[in-house]
């Protein structure tokens, strides 16, 4: 999993509530067991024709939306089934982090075990962030893990996050590399039982 200590990028705002897994990455997708090529399908339904076809009006498929890794998103964001592809997708694209004003439960762990930042921000600084991204398409959000602050011009907030998926993407690991780092401690502990 990449590290993620801090990010300065533009954003790309898809300000659609209750945008379920199911549009994240359709379920006939969810044959695949790898990671690759995922990112090409997100948003599939609303990325393309039914022939394959881009939509030349859908957000992703402009051309400013390449290499910008924060989506900004409307409210209740990834609610609907659990599948884990829906984070795959969206890393796949290039996103790093996610913002909104709530996350479904079974998308935020998900996205937090696949290195992608859920963050979530209380109403009026939503608007206001979709507000600065219709007035400047060109604007750039810093987020720093480690002080858990999003700073934009003119301000910032922090958003919350428990310590332990902190600690994880902070170091680039996830569950299983968390308890890999400590095989010395347990091998020490094994030997003297």
């Amino acid at each position: 999993m990449a590290q993620f200590t801090s990010l300065t990028t533009r954003v790309v705002a898809l300000p659609v509530n209750d945008i379920d897994t199911d549009q994240i990455i359709p379920a006939r997708f969810l044959k695949a067991t790898d990671k690759n090529g995922m990112g090409d399908n997100l948003f599939a339904d609303w990325r393309y024709y039914n022939d394959g076809s881009p939509k030349p009006d859908f957000v992703l498929n402009q051309p400013e939306a390449v290499g910008r890794q924060i989506l900004l998103a409307g409210d209740n964001f990834g609610c609907g089934s659990s599948r884990e592809h829906a984070p795959w997708a969206l890393t796949g694209f290039g996103f790093r982090a996610v913002i909104s004003t709530s996350f479904a439960d079974i998308f935020r762990s998900n996205a937090l075990k696949n290195g992608l930042l859920p963050i979530i921000v209380d109403e009026s600084t939503h608007q206001r962030l979709l507000a600065m991204v219709g007035e400047n398409p060109a604007l750039e959000l810093t987020i720093d893990l480690a002080t858990q602050t999003l700073s934009f011009p003119g301000g910032s907030v922090t958003f919350p996050i428990d310590p332990f998926n902190k600690t994880c993407l902070l170091n680039g690991v996830d569950e299983l590399g968390y308890i890999l780092g400590f095989e010395k401690d347990i091998a020490a502990f094994e030997a003297q039982r």
